[in-house]
């Protein structure tokens, strides 16, 4: 089989129409003629197009960072194309090294299936799963043995895996790697060989993973796979990628009323980032909403538009309405509909120690802080005092603007 993309069919507007939402919001698409050219083949021949995507099981839960990937899945698949959500239910046990600094810790097999069971009810929320092809990379993995994995090895040379930038700076700093992490993009790239897939989407920082695929396809004399790298999304902090160690994520599964709340959170200049990441309006609406802030509108009209977007999304529209009404009551000082209630033991008790035990705060620290800046209310008062000692009974305990808390203290 020839390892090129031939360009035999002609270029029509739906195929430049595929072209554009491709590349909407994308770093890199490579190559760009041979991606071109499997449109055109598709639409001349009826064939879709398979477009894999692979995800670790390493955590049980998702949020929007990841989402940048699957919102340009599922705009290729309401393209026609077979998406390809793969579970890397056998790389998971290697550990992916991409811009580690350290060997990855191993999971155990009970820690890979349950957090799988999770992703793909969540990959549900933005893909159609029903007409997706899921797949699980131990199929071809664990048969491939300690014969075929020597033979795959000896397609790759250590000299062009060292080209890796997070190996070649863990070599340089004397920082060990175990031979294994080789094996990672390997096996990635095998994946694709197994899938004969088109197209391999993934983050920036996946690019040296996504060209293994491109050339270990050539090696099984396949034609080689197009890739489509995305950035990374920027967490609620606005500088620091969304990563649950960062402390800046919204995971996809939170209550509306906090999802809804926490985009709201986002700087200005953020906003029209995950606007063009995460949200499905279209470029031309977006590009007018942001022409109307620079005019003068109220950037925060713009801002409720994605709230609420998002949040509908893997909520519900009426969800989306019902937490901006609690957003708005709770802005006009109101409360909340649902409060966690807290059951507390050792009145009086210093406020900080009540703060932290009710899980308002994570330090004494915080809560110190907070109480200087006149972020801590009690029953819709404000704390002042660092010092005071909360008595028996109940209260509702408020810090900032969307922690709550019923707490009922007893001696």
């Amino acid at each position: 089989m020839s390892a090129t993309v031939s360009p035999r069919h002609p270029v029509t507007d739906r195929v430049r129409e595929a072209l554009a939402i491709t590349q909407r919001g994308c770093d890199e698409l490579l190559p760009e003629a041979d991606w071109v050219a499997k449109l055109a083949a598709s639409e001349a021949t009826g064939r879709p197009l398979r477009i894999k995507f692979g995800l670790d099981p390493t955590a049980p839960d998702l949020h929007l960072g990841h989402t940048v990937v699957f919102n340009k899945l599922r705009q290729l698949q309401l393209l026609g194309h077979t998406v390809i959500p793969l579970i890397g239910d056998f790389t998971s046990m290697i550990g992916d090294p991409s811009g580690r600094n350290t060997t990855r810790p191993a999971l155990t097999r009970e820690q890979i299936e349950a957090n799988a069971r999770t992703y793909i009810e969540q990959i549900g929320l933005v893909l159609d799963v029903g007409s997706a092809e899921v797949r699980y990379n131990s199929e071809w993995s664990d048969p491939l043995g300690a014969r075929g994995l020597i033979q795959l090895a000896a397609r790759y040379t250590v000299a062009r895996m060292m080209e890796r930038d997070d190996f070649a700076r863990r070599y340089a700093g004397q920082v060990p790697i175990s031979v294994h992490e080789f094996l990672y993009p390997l096996m990635q790239g095998y994946d694709s060989v197994a899938l004969r897939a088109d197209l391999e989407l993934g983050g920036t920082d996946q690019k040296f993973n996504l060209l293994m695929g491109r050339h270990l396809q050539q090696e099984y004399g396949q034609v080689p796979q197009c890739i489509l790298t995305m950035p990374l999304l920027e967490g609620l902090d606005g500088v620091e990628k969304m990563s649950k160690s960062k402390g800046n994520t919204i995971g996809i599964t939170e209550p509306a009323n906090t999802m809804y709340a926490k985009v709201l959170s986002i700087s200005d200049t953020l906003m029209w980032r995950w606007y063009t990441l995460l949200s499905l309006r279209p470029e031309a609406e977006i590009a007018r909403l942001r022409a109307e802030v620079d005019g003068g509108r109220n950037p925060k009209d713009a801002k409720v538009l994605l709230a609420h977007e998002i949040t509908a999304r893997f909520h519900g529209a009426a969800a989306a309405e019902a937490a901006a009404q609690d957003f708005q009551r709770r802005a006009a000082g109101g409360l909340p509909d649902e409060i966690a209630a807290v059951a507390l033991a050792g009145a009086p008790l210093a406020i900080a120690a009540l703060l932290k035990q009710a899980g308002l705060v994570s330090s004494s620290s915080e809560a110190m802080r907070l109480i200087e800046q006149g972020g801590v209310r009690i029953d819709g008062a404000v704390v002042s005092d660092k010092a005071l000692k909360v008595g028996a009974g109940t209260c509702v305990v408020q810090v900032g603007k969307r922690r709550f808390a019923r707490v009922t203290l007893s001696a």
